[in-house]
């Protein structure tokens, strides 16, 4: 089969892949495998690009390139010394191919060698003609071991040769961040923004600097001129619309929320956000309507349902509050949550076992607040299963030590098993921390509160 050499490379790659399919072997000269086998690197099709690959080589054998893209494959696949073998066959050929060195970069990165990665990287920088990109990784690899202000500035010099880089941008502002360098953020933003005043991408993040800093009138217009530098950007009218909402000013949010919907797919976090905008206005039909969107957008997004269920807890709707998060439940079963709210609801219908299980999948999910250990164990005490309770409070004290509210509940506990010992012991102790809390003795155990051996602790 013979194919016309075109340079385009959509055509090369139609051209490859026909080849494929008729099992005839085309030939393509080494500027189109670049093309070709990029497309696939870039597309995340492996075997297509290991295909074009050995397919190059073997019609190209002395091709550098072609090489490099094998030794690349070679580490995507963890085979480092085979990467290797290949990277230092090239270096005899090429000792000044900046490449070679890139790729023996990767392979320390890969290996979380990053301080030979970066001296590597900084030999490719007196190489290549393209030092954009390879101070881009070199800042990458900073970032790797946590140094973020050495990662900044790489990121900067990368940006200082391409001001299009986007990506160099936002991990700037991603070091900023972290160091909590708000302040410092802004002042580099508004200088690069002097040299590109209509980039939407830096105005936006200057927006959000300002968002941080609570100074939503500075954040407010940072994001107007993002969407006047571009109208079409969704990112911008989302933030916009959450400075709105800071301000009260709901309708306006609810306007860019509502821009973002024929922008763009919906997205669960806007209808969320419009829900939340008209439940303050009190319009409450639209802001179930837009809840119910949101968990049908996102049925994993928890501030959905727990919107919902908000909603009709606060109307008093329990049945329908209920509803809902047996709903959230069914959708993900592993969120404490959901459990920790399943739980409170059940409570207020005075279902009592429903309530305690609540309670108990929580924990087990890992909500270890004060409240569920407080909540559980006097539902567990109401159901009557006391040694259950016991050992709630106890698993409670491990992580409030000092807590006289589940103490003084433990004293109780024992006293109404008929453990004097062990009751006097924790009221001993609930005493000598707060006297005050007294109270949770005589309100929950009224029958051990008037037994003599805590009278008597009492007058001590």
């Amino acid at each position: 089969m013979h194919f016309d050499l075109n340079s385009d490379g959509d055509l090369s790659i139609k051209k490859f892949e026909l080849m494929l399919k008729s099992n005839e072997v085309g030939f393509f000269d080494s500027d189109e495998f670049d093309q070709i086998i990029e497309h696939y690197l870039e597309e995340g099709k492996m075997a297509l690009a290991r295909k074009a690959i050995s397919l190059g080589i073997s019609q190209h054998p002395t091709a550098v390139n072609l090489k490099l893209f094998k030794a690349e494959v070679y580490i995507f696949d963890d085979q480092f010394s085979q990467a290797e073998q290949v990277l230092n066959e090239l270096f005899e050929i090429e000792p000044q191919n900046s490449e070679i060195y890139i790729q023996k970069a990767n392979i320390f990165s890969k290996t979380e060698r990053h301080d030979k990665a970066i001296e590597l990287l900084k030999t490719a920088l007196d190489l290549t003609l393209d030092q954009a990109d390879v101070y881009n990784l070199i800042g990458m690899e900073f970032l790797f071991i946590e140094d973020y202000s050495n990662a900044k500035v790489n990121f900067m010099k990368c940006l200082e040769l391409d001001d299009t880089d986007y990506s160099a941008l936002y991990n700037i502002i991603y070091c900023f961040d972290f160091l909590q360098e708000h302040q410092q953020a802004i002042d580099f933003l508004n200088l690069f923004l002097d040299k590109n005043p209509y980039s939407e991408v830096a105005w936006h993040q200057v927006g959000k600097q300002y968002f941080d800093l609570k100074m939503y009138e500075k954040s407010l217009s940072a994001f107007e001129f993002a969407i006047i530098s571009d109208d079409f950007f969704v990112g911008a009218y989302l933030e916009k619309g959450k400075v709105l909402e800071k301000l009260g000013r709901y309708n306006e949010a609810i306007e860019n929320y509502q821009i973002t919907l024929t922008l763009d797919d919906p997205t669960s976090f806007a209808y969320l956000r419009l829900g939340k905008c008209f439940e303050k206005l009190g319009v409450d039909e639209k802001a179930i309507k837009y809840f119910k969107q949101c968990v049908k957008e996102d049925p994993l997004l928890d501030k959905g349902w727990l919107s919902i269920v908000s909603f009709y807890t606060k109307r008093l709707d329990f049945q329908k509050a209920l509803s809902y998060i047996e709903k959230a439940t069914e959708t993900d079963a592993d969120n404490a949550l959901y459990w920790t709210k399943y739980a409170s609801i059940n409570r207020r219908l005075n279902f009592v076992e429903e309530a305690e299980y609540g309670y108990r999948r929580a924990i087990e999910l890992g909500n270890y607040e004060l409240s569920t250990w407080i909540n559980r164990g006097d539902l567990l005490l109401h159901l009557g299963e006391i040694n259950t309770a016991v050992s709630n409070i106890e698993s409670g004290l491990e992580f409030y030590p000092e807590e006289v509210e589940l103490e003084y509940r433990l004293a109780g506990l024992y006293f109404k098993k008929g453990d004097l010992l062990k009751g006097k012991f924790h009221l001993q102790n609930s005493l000598k921390r707060n006297s005050e809390y007294i109270i949770i003795m005589e309100e929950l155990f009224p029958v051990e509160y008037e037994m003599q051996e805590v009278q008597q602790l009492l007058k001590l």
